[in-house]
């Protein structure tokens, strides 16, 4: 091989990968950014699974206690604004955290009402409310783990040339409600 067929070679296989990268590093965005999307499918799932819930275990609950009329009705208000907001919307995350703080409010008085707990139904249902939110913690954070890696990948050099001209944003994360480390206030009659 002559000096310049070998130059030729070279610039040849250099234009090649020149070419090729632009192409692997946009699947590479593509499939993180589908991976983010499934994930959030996933809590999004189980969401829907917590708000599945809420009925039957409100339907229990309001049997033995009738006068906790607030509480039943905050989580019925926040159960249907999740419901009506888009999937994957910022009001899609704030309903499930109106549902999350009322069921906290919900917890709060079967907690204070010993009777209620020792109920078949409701200790069921508690037990699977209690399923599905470890579930939704998982899946929080896998979708925080995979929004990691894609906004890595948005953001590193050179990638994030290729990501500025495709339109791939930034994800956020998800975020719990500011007050969801705060435990719930109850005011309830002494049975």
């Amino acid at each position: 091989m002559t000096p310049a067929s070998r130059a030729a070679a070279l610039a040849a296989a250099v234009l090649l990968a020149a070419a090729a990268w632009p192409a692997l590093t946009y699947n590479r965005l593509v499939q993180a950014r589908a991976a983010v999307d499934a994930q959030w499918a996933q809590v999004d799932a189980q969401y829907q699974r917590r708000v599945d819930l809420v009925p039957n275990l409100v339907g229990a609950v309001r049997g033995a206690l009738v006068q906790e009329r607030t509480v039943f009705e905050a989580l019925a208000r926040a159960r249907t604004a999740y419901l009506a907001a888009p999937p994957g919307s910022e009001a899609r995350v704030q309903g499930a955290n109106a549902v999350e703080r009322s069921l906290g409010r919900l917890l709060g008085v079967v907690e204070s009402y010993p009777a209620l707990r020792s109920v078949e139904t409701v200790a069921r249902l508690m037990d699977e409310l209690a399923g599905t939110e470890n579930r939704i913690a998982v899946e929080r954070r896998r979708y925080n783990e995979r929004v990691a890696v894609y906004n890595t990948r948005v953001r590193q050099f050179p990638a994030l040339l290729i990501a500025r001209l495709g339109g791939f944003r930034l994800r956020p994360y998800f975020e719990s409600a500011a007050a969801a480390g705060t435990a719930p206030a109850l005011t309830l009659p002494s049975p």
